[in-house]
């Protein structure tokens, strides 16, 4: 059970932090209504046959596999989500000067719509907003290639090469860019604090981003609706809705 100072703790670990880095998971986005993966109410929890469609080589393979996913991404409700309260408290927190940086698991780039800084977000996992060619890896924006959909094309081929297309987000069985996760793990070894929010740490290497903050002396504050494989390494952990816990820890609105 959280104790009734664990939300002081880390607000207290914030405030005196000149450099945060945080980790933001699925349920920094629920409040957005857009639903996660592996919480109790999750897609993946609800439906375990729809992690094929977050597979590379079912991707890759299957044509139906690439007509659901078509199919659903003209649905998804990323496209009219909106920034909820946890997004801009991280703009808050990046408007007090302390935020090193902000690595993020999700694929909706609302922290960017929220306001967050572009160059401080690190997309670990890549952005639902672009398709990349499998082929010849050309990118272009995902409305495109949606536009195309709604007017009958079930699975779009790259209007360059003729060659698959796919969201530009890091599928099961992808690896990460190089790049990327070396800009998140120097941010996990130069910070404070690591502020983990909404994310199941379940999925390496992001999760392993904790591992290497709480090894180069940072205090580790996790943020979750449920338990993860991290809590015995954090300082502090907080249970709630983070919607409300993240702007009661970090303080201020964007402005």
């Amino acid at each position: 059970m959280q104790e009734p100072d664990d939300v002081d703790r880390a607000t207290d670990l914030l405030a005196r932090a000149r450099r945060v880095s945080v980790l933001t998971g699925a349920g920094v986005s629920t409040d957005s209504g857009i639903p996660d993966f592996r919480g109790p109410q999750g897609v993946w929890t609800r439906n375990p046959e729809a992690e094929r469609l977050s597979t590379f080589q079912d991707y890759r393979d299957d044509p139906e596999i690439r007509r659901e996913s078509w199919r659903q991404r003209v649905a998804h409700p990323v496209w009219s989500a909106r920034p909820g309260p946890a997004h801009d408290a991280l703009v808050s927190l990046e408007r007090s000067g302390r935020l090193r940086a902000l690595l993020t698991q999700n694929i909706d780039e609302l922290h960017q719509a929220a306001g967050s800084a572009p160059e401080l977000v690190v997309e670990l996992h890549g952005t639902m907003h672009h398709t990349e060619c499998l082929s010849c890896g050309a990118r272009a924006p995902m409305s495109e290639a949606l536009e195309r959909v709604s007017g009958g094309e079930v699975d779009p081929p790259c209007p360059y090469c003729g060659g698959i297309l796919k969201s530009a987000t890091i599928s099961f069985g992808e690896a990460l860019d190089a790049d990327v996760l070396r800009r998140a793990r120097d941010a996990a070894m130069d910070c404070d604090v690591l502020l983990a929010v909404g994310t199941s740490l379940g999925v390496h290497p992001a999760a392993g981003l904790v591992d290497v903050a709480a090894w180069a002396g940072a205090d580790v504050v996790i943020v979750n609706a449920e338990p993860t494989p991290y809590d015995d390494v954090a300082a502090v952990v907080l249970r709630g809705g983070i919607g409300e816990l993240l702007p009661a820890i970090v303080g201020g609105t964007p402005g």
